[in-house]
C-alpha cells in the first residue's frame, strides 16, 4: 500500500466539479487510508451546462491515471473525427481530428459514482462561505480550492494568488438542441451589424451543445442585451435555422433573467496556486485547482481537460514523492503544471482572438478561412493536419498553389512556404527570407569577406530573399563600431560584390535594411556586452527626445529640424547607393528602439512639437524619411518597413497602434510590413513562445490589407507552411535557424520530401542522398511504431 506525505491524513476538496471529484478519487485510490471529503453546494447529481469535449489524447491520460473511471467515461462518450465549417453558403469538411464529447451532467455522475465506490465522502447542498471554518471542522491537512471560475477562496487570498482576470470581448450563450451533429460544426452567419458564430457538437445519443458567440458591440446592436431569455434564444433559432432542421434551441439556465445567460469569457491566470494558512494552530496549504486557478476559452475545449489533468498531476506528485514534505510536493506541482497550463492558455488566447475578430478573415475564400480556423491556436500545424486528413490537406495545397501561381512537381502540390510571390517587379521564388542579423564584423562600415561568406552561403541555401543587417546612412548611426554603413563608395562597392555573388550563384534576391541606431548607438559588439556603452571612444547620439535607452546609456540629443533634414537626406543618399549596388529590396528599420522607432514609441518620444503627442505626429518624421527614400528608390523594386508591433510595456504602443502605423506606411507606398516587436525599452516584458509575433503580422495583414513578413521563433518548415497557408503572413523571416544551417530552406524542403525547389549545383548530389536517408528513416519509423501510444510511453 502506498504511503503518502507523512503530514497528509485528511484532504478537503471545496467544490464538486471535475477537479475536486477527480483529485479526491485519485488520491483515495492511491492512498486508501486517507480521509477524503468533497463538499459541493448543489444537490447530488445536479449540474449546469451541456456537453464538454476532450481530445483522444486526454482520454489516454485519463486511462493511465485510473482505468476504471476512464472506461466508464469512454462507454458514455460520443466520438467523432470530422470538423465541418459553414461559411458564406458553402462548407468545408476535414477529418482525423479525434474528438470525444460527453454531457457535463453524465461526466459528474461518473465521477461521483466512482468517488462513492472508493470511499470518498461526498457532502452536497453545502455553500461554503468560510473555508477556514470548514477546514477546521474536517481537521484538513490539505485544502483543494476547486470552487470554480468565481472562486471565493481565490478572492479571499488574492494577495497570495494574485489573479489576473481578463474579461474577453465576445458575448456567448451556452445552449442545447436535439439536432444531432455528425461533426464538430462551426457555422458563421453575417447580419447587418456583424458576424455570429455557432460551435456545435453532439455529446450523447440525442443532444448537442450549441454555443452562439458574437462580439459585444454586435450583440448590443441587435438589442439582445434588452431581450428576455426567450426572445434571445428565438433570435438565435432564426439566425441558425438552416443548421437546426426545425429543432429548438434549449436553455438549462432558466434561473437567469433577461440576457444574463449571455456572458463574456473571463480568462484567469494566477501568479501562484498555493497559499498557506494557519488554521487552529496548523499551517494548512490551500491549493487552487481547475477553473479556480486558470481558465482556457471554450473554443479549444480545454477547461475540463485542464481540471482533470491538474488532478492527475498533483496526485502524481504525491505518488512519486511519497514520504517527502508537503511543501516539496506542492512546489513540484505548481512549477510543472503552471508551465503546461500556460501553453494551453497561450493557444487559447490565439483561438479566442480569432473568434473575436472573425470579420478580419471574412475576405478569405472558405478554403483558406477554414484552414485559418483549424490552425488558429498555433498548436495545430500544417503537417499535423496532414496526419489528420492528408487528402483534404493536399486538396487545400492545390487550391493555394492555383492562387499563387505555383506548380506541381511529381504529382504533388508545392508546400505553402515554397510558393512564389511577386512584389512590384520582383519575383521571389519562395516565401522564406533570411532575416537581417548583425555580424559586428565590418571595418569602418565596410563589409568584407566574412559578410560574403555569411550572406553568400545563405543565398545559395534556398531562401528567396537574403537581407543584409541594419546598415547606417551615417557613421554616428551605427549600433557598434563593427556595424556596416552606406555613405561612401568603398562601402557601396563592397556591398555590390555580395549582391553580385548572390545573383550569380544562388539565384536569391538580396535586400538591405537601412536604419539609424538613435539612442541605442555607440555600444559594444554583440559578443562583448550587447546594448552597453563602449568602454571608450563613444560618439554623440541623436533621438526623438533626450531619453536614454537605459540608465547606463548615453543621454541622446533631441533632434532639431536641421538634424532631421540632414538625416533624411543621408537616408536618401544611402538609398541611391543601395539601388546602384544592385539591391532588389529595401527595408527601412522603424523598430527595436532605434532612431525612427524612438519617434514612434510614446515611451521615448516626449516632444511637444508637431513630431510628438498623437500617433500620427509621432509617425510624421519616419514617414517623411520613408517618402523621401521611396521617391528615389526604383519604382519596380519593393520597400518594406520593420516595426515593433508591441512595446510590451505599460504606456507603450499596442497591437492596435501597430495597425494604425501600418495603415500610415501603406498610404505612403510601403509594400510589406516586417512585423517584429519589443526592444524599444529595457522595461519590456514580452510573452515568448513559438511564432509569438505572428499574431501581430496576421492582424496587420488581414485588417490593413497589406503584405506582411512574420518573424520571431519560426524554426521549422511546419511553422512557415502554417503561417503562409493560413494567410497570417506572406513571407517568413528566419534568423537563428539560418545561423545554424545556411541551407536551412533546402534541408527543410528535403524533409518535406518535395522537389518543388531549385537546388544549386554544389548541393545536387547531396540532395538525392538526403532524400534517400529521409525515406529510410521514415520507413524505419513506420516499422517500429506499431503499438498503442498509451503502451509505448
Amino acid at each position: 500500500m502506498n504511503t503518502p506525505t507523512p503530514a497528509l491524513r485528511r484532504i478537503l476538496c471545496i467544490g464538486g466539479g471535475p477537479a475536486g471529484l477527480y483529485f479526491g478519487l485519485l488520491m483515495k485510490r492511491r492512498f486508501p487510508a486517507l480521509e477524503v471529503t468533497v463538499v459541493e453546494r448543489n444537490r447530488p447529481y445536479d449540474t449546469f451546462g451541456w456537453g464538454v469535449v476532450f481530445s483522444d489524447q486526454t482520454l489516454i491520460n485519463l486511462r493511465r491515471a485510473d482505468p476504471e473511471t476512464a472506461q466508464a467515461m469512454q462507454d458514455a462518450f460520443n466520438h467523432w473525427d470530422d470538423i465541418e465549417v459553414f461559411y458564406k453558403g458553402r462548407s468545408v469538411r476535414s477529418g482525423g481530428h479525434g474528438f470525444i464529447g460527453i454531457g457535463r451532467k453524465r461526466l459528474l455522475n461518473i465521477l461521483q459514482e466512482r468517488c462513492n465506490e472508493l470511499g470518498v465522502k461526498l457532502v452536497f447542498e453545502t455553500d461554503v462561505t468560510d473555508d477556514q471554518a470548514l477546514a477546521q471542522q474536517y481537521n484538513a491537512d490539505l485544502v483543494i480550492a476547486s470552487d470554480g471560475l468565481n472562486s471565493r477562496i481565490r478572492t479571499r487570498y488574492e494577495s497570495t494568488f494574485q489573479p489576473d482576470i481578463d474579461t474577453r470581448q465576445c458575448r456567448f450563450v451556452w445552449l442545447g438542441t436535439k439536432k444531432t451533429f455528425d461533426a464538430f460544426t462551426f457555422a458563421f452567419e453575417q447580419t447587418e451589424h456583424g458576424w455570429f458564430q455557432a460551435h456545435a457538437y453532439k455529446f450523447d445519443a440525442d443532444t448537442s451543445t450549441f454555443i452562439v458567440e458574437t462580439p459585444e458591440h454586435v450583440w448590443k446592436a441587435h438589442g439582445i442585451d434588452q431581450m428576455s431569455q426567450e426572445d434571445g434564444i428565438a433570435f438565435c433559432e432564426k439566425l441558425f435555422a438552416k443548421y437546426l432542421d426545425g429543432n429548438e434551441l434549449i436553455s438549462n439556465a432558466k434561473h437567469l433573467r433577461g440576457s444574463a445567460n449571455w456572458i463574456r469569457f473571463p480568462r484567469v491566470i494566477c501568479h501562484t496556486w498555493v497559499h498557506h494558512q494557519d488554521i487552529a494552530g496548523k499551517k494548512t496549504p490551500i491549493v487552487l485547482m481547475g477553473d479556480a486557478a486558470h481558465t482556457a476559452h471554450f473554443s479549444i475545449g480545454s477547461g475540463t481537460k485542464l481540471a482533470l489533468e491538474d488532478a492527475i498531476d498533483l496526485a502524481d506528485e504525491f505518488t512519486n514523492n511519497a514520504g517527502a514534505d508537503m511543501a516539496t510536493v506542492l512546489q513540484g506541482y505548481e512549477a510543472r503544471r503552471s508551465v503546461e497550463v500556460l501553453k494551453i492558455q497561450n493557444a487559447a488566447r490565439n483561438s479566442t482572438e480569432w473568434f473575436e475578430h472573425v470579420d478580419r478573415y471574412t475576405g478569405m475564400e472558405i478554403e483558406q478561412f477554414a484552414y485559418s480556423l483549424l490552425t488558429r491556436s498555433q498548436r495545430i500545424s500544417h503537417e499535423n493536419l496532414r496526419l489528420r486528413d492528408a487528402k483534404w490537406l493536399e486538396g487545400y495545397e492545390e487550391w493555394l498553389q492555383s492562387r499563387a501561381g505555383g506548380r506541381s512537381v511529381g504529382g504533388k502540390p508545392t508546400p505553402p512556404m515554397l510558393l512564389p510571390l511577386k512584389v512590384r517587379g520582383v519575383e521571389l521564388k519562395n516565401r522564406i527570407v533570411v532575416s537581417p542579423m548583425a555580424q559586428y564584423k565590418a571595418q569602418d562600415g565596410v563589409v568584407g569577406d566574412w559578410h560574403l561568406m555569411h550572406l553568400g552561403a545563405r543565398a545559395v541555401g534556398g531562401a528567396a530573399l537574403v537581407m543584409v543587417e541594419m546598415t547606417s546612412p551615417t557613421p554616428e548611426g551605427r549600433i557598434t563600431p563593427g556595424c556596416p554603413g552606406l555613405w561612401n563608395d568603398t562601402q557601396q562597392a563592397a556591398l555590390a560584390r555580395i549582391v553580385g555573388f548572390a545573383h550569380r550563384e544562388g539565384g536569391a534576391k538580396v535586400g538591405i535594411q537601412l536604419g539609424h541606431s538613435g539612442p541605442k548607438g555607440s555600444t559594444q559588439l554583440g559578443w562583448e556586452a550587447i546594448d552597453e556603452p563602449l568602454v571608450n571612444g563613444n560618439w554623440p547620439l541623436l533621438s526623438a527626445s533626450a531619453v536614454p535607452y537605459g540608465d547606463q546609456n548615453q543621454v541622446p540629443k533631441a533632434m532639431t529640424r536641421a538634424d532631421m533634414d540632414a538625416l533624411r537626406d543621408a537616408f536618401v543618399e544611402s538609398t541611391k547607393r543601395a539601388a546602384a549596388a544592385g539591391f532588389d529590396w529595401l527595408e527601412l528599420h522603424c523598430a527595436h528602439g532605434y532612431l525612427l522607432s524612438a519617434f514612434i514609441c510614446p515611451l521615448t518620444n516626449q516632444r511637444s512639437d508637431e513630431y510628438g503627442g498623437s500617433l500620427e505626429n509621432r509617425c510624421r518624421y519616419p514617414l517623411e524619411v520613408f517618402a523621401a527614400m521611396r521617391a528615389v528608390w526604383p519604382a519596380d523594386r519593393p520597400m518594406s518597413v520593420r516595426i515593433s508591433a508591441h512595446d510590451w510595456a505599460p504606456g507603450g504602443n499596442t497591437p492596435d497602434d501597430a495597425v494604425a502605423i501600418s495603415r500610415l506606411f501603406k498610404a505612403a507606398g510601403c509594400d510589406v510590413i516586417d512585423v517584429s516587436s519589443g526592444q524599444t525599452t529595457r522595461q519590456a516584458k514580452p510573452v515568448y513562445g513559438r511564432m509569438y509575433q505572428t499574431p501581430f503580422a496576421d492582424r496587420i495583414r488581414n485588417e490593413v490589407d497589406i503584405l506582411t513578413m512574420a518573424v520571431g521563433a519560426i524554426s521549422e518548415a511546419d511553422h512557415a507552411n502554417s503561417i503562409i497557408g493560413a494567410g497570417r503572413a506572406d513571407l517568413c523571416a528566419v534568423a537563428r535557424p539560418h545561423l545554424a544551417d545556411p541551407a536551412w530552406t533546402l534541408h527543410e524542403a528535403a524533409r518535406l520530401q518535395t522537389r518543388a525547389i531549385e537546388w544549386p549545383q554544389p548541393y545536387l548530389s547531396g540532395r538525392d542522398q538526403l532524400y534517400r536517408e529521409i525515406a529510410r528513416q521514415q520507413a524505419l519509423q513506420d516499422t517500429v511504431v506499431t503499438q498503442d501510444p498509451a503502451e509505448s510511453s
